[in-house]
């Protein structure tokens, strides 16, 4: 069963589906590797390293005529007529946006298996490629905030003077806002946060951070551990009920997110308007519209005396790791959807695994 891994093209994207040392495991366990040269260059991973776990070195259309093929972004129309039709596709398939992806895979008769539909159940844990990058997402935020807010994280105390740790507030404490809060901690920051769900609270106090309570008059918890998508009337009352924590912060970092959905406005202009002079921002909504209605996708702009950073895709800003660890969750998901037989490695009914009928996308569903 041979495995194609092209290089991911879209532009800003470093990272690559297959590392070297999970090549190897997967050739071990029976699996044949085709790997596009110079796929893992932006990432760290040299054509050398792919040939020496036993991966081969192909061109581009061989990599993309394999059985499977394992990608990190979802194929484009190229990609697409390069495959072949019946095969296996391995990615994120980003089935928010219908742009005609999914017909273009349905006539060719490729089953598209979507990582972002991995369930969130525990079995299914080593395959969560959501939670791998936004563990990432949620830690490269702090860094990006640590470098652009011109003030100590800590509080330092010297000779010279003392100065008081920056007031950090965390707005959504799932993957990502979890990461984040740790990792502020770890700076030395004062943290404070908040989420729909009153079941994060105990999450947010066990990180020594100190959560924000506000009665909004519903309930935040939706399905799959999401938040719910609020009423008119509770997002108006968060929003004013927020205002004033947000106002005393320095660094803001918003990660609120609804599946399939825009962003919720956490941060309106007014609040970026009281904060103090050289504070930040860093809106991990911002490919979705933004918590904050003045971040601009994939800019760093200054607005208010107020820095917002909008970047879209912080795990290919540490390509290396994310692609690690995104290469040990397709590899996990592939343990589960073959076995051993006669002729070698076979696909399962994949209707049969909870897992991977999740995963897989259909015209039915």
């Amino acid at each position: 069963m041979l495995i194609g891994i092209p290089k991911e093209t879209r532009a800003g994207e470093a990272r690559v589906a297959i590392t070297p040392d999970i090549a190897k495991k997967l050739l071990d366990k029976g699996f044949s590797l085709k790997v596009e040269k110079n796929a893992g260059l932006a990432a760290g991973f040299h054509n050398d390293d792919y040939a020496a776990a036993g991966a081969e070195l192909v061109d581009r259309a061989q990599a993309l005529a394999a059985d499977i093929v394992a990608k990190v972004r979802k194929p484009d129309s190229g990609e697409i007529a390069a495959m072949r039709e019946g095969a296996l596709l391995i990615g994120h398939i980003e089935t928010c946006e219908d742009d005609g992806t999914l017909q273009a895979l349905f006539a060719k008769h490729i089953r598209p298996l979507a990582m972002e539909r991995i369930p969130r159940i525990s079995r299914a844990q080593s395959m969560d490629a959501l939670s791998s990058q936004s563990n990432i997402a949620g830690y490269r935020a702090v860094i990006e905030a640590a470098a652009r807010y011109g003030r100590f994280f800590p509080l330092m105390m010297t000779s010279a003077g003392s100065a008081k740790p920056a007031r950090v507030v965390i707005l959504g404490v799932g993957v990502a806002g979890l990461q984040a809060i740790a990792t502020a901690r770890r700076l030395g920051g004062d943290v404070y946060a908040y989420d729909l769900r009153p079941e994060t609270r105990e999450q947010i106090e066990s990180l020594g951070a100190k959560p924000i309570d506000l009665d909004i008059g519903e309930e935040g918890s939706g399905e799959g551990g999401y938040a719910k998508e609020l009423s008119d009337e509770a997002k108006a009352r968060q929003q004013e009920l927020l205002a004033d924590e947000l106002a005393k912060a320095h660094v803001i970092i918003t990660t609120a997110l609804i599946p399939c959905r825009p962003a919720p406005v956490l941060v309106t202009e007014e609040v970026v308007k009281r904060m103090r002079e050289g504070s930040v921002i860093v809106d991990l909504a911002a490919a979705n519209g933004g918590n904050c209605p003045l971040t601009e996708a994939d800019k760093i702009v200054k607005k208010h005396g107020v820095t917002l950073i909008g970047h879209t895709n912080y795990p290919s800003m540490m390509a290396g790791d994310a692609s690690s660890f995104y290469a040990h969750n397709v590899a996990n998901l592939l343990s589960i959807m073959v076995e051993e037989g006669e002729d070698g490695l076979t696909f399962k009914d994949f209707a049969e695994d909870e897992i991977t009928a999740a995963a897989l996308i259909t015209p039915e569903n």
